[in-house]
């Protein structure tokens, strides 16, 4: 289907960031920090992406349906957190 320039919807776009973790059972388990609750996973690291792309959409599609605001990324900090366990006996 071709679409004319007066046809066409206009469009904004959103860029987030997104944690990828191992899952217990394989794969893995995506979550986007700016999006609570946003959860979602994958066999492969492409198709946990893909996986990623379609819930943060539905996610932003929710909340226009709603009139709630979409929120802004948040970058996570990274720091180490080192901690001391003593040996068992």
């Amino acid at each position: 289907m071709i679409v004319d320039e007066e046809e066409r919807i206009a469009m904004a776009e959103y860029c987030y960031t997104v944690l990828f973790e191992p899952a217990e059972e394989g794969g893995l388990v995506v979550t986007c920090p700016a999006l609570p609750g946003l959860v979602t996973e994958g066999d492969t690291l492409e198709e946990a992406r893909a996986m990623a792309q379609d819930a943060i959409l539905a996610y932003l599609e929710s909340l226009r349906k709603d009139h709630l605001p979409i929120p802004s990324d948040r970058m996570p900090v990274k720091e180490e957190v080192r901690v001391l366990l003593p040996e068992s006996a």
